[in-house]
């Protein structure tokens, strides 16, 4: 589902937002840190706040990447994680990245829908 050109953009993005709804209502919040593992979109909190207690009561999430007028929106199922294997291996990868930083738990999405956001072409 995760098109090399789709990774390409979410990882190169010059601008990439995580929407999410729940009980502190619809939120988006901008994204630091993203991988992309085995069609997996994997998203670092270090401080989400109203996204994390979105996340704990409503799943449904939209992430959006773009750089000018070229860019998608991916759809997805997520699960977050404090603690466990891949919260672990975060961890690592975080300190080595951004030692500064201090991991809280990690957002996996599972991609449900991919849509081109693009419009330099219809312009």
């Amino acid at each position: 589902m995760l098109t090399p050109k789709v990774i390409n953009c979410l990882l190169n993005a010059e601008a990439k937002a995580l929407a999410t709804t729940g009980p502190q209502g619809l939120n988006v919040v901008p994204i630091s840190t993203i991988k992309i593992e085995n069609d997996k979109i994997i998203l670092v909190d270090y401080f989400f706040d109203k996204t994390r207690e979105n996340l704990k009561t409503n799943n449904d999430v939209s992430i959006t990447g773009w750089t000018d007028l070229s860019g998608f929106q991916i759809k997805a199922k997520c699960s977050y994680q404090d603690s466990g294997e891949l919260f672990e291996k975060t961890v690592d990868w975080i300190a080595k990245l951004h030692s500064e930083r201090t991991v809280i738990g990690v957002v996996e999405l599972s991609p449900i829908e991919v849509h081109d956001i693009s419009i330099d072409d219809k312009v």
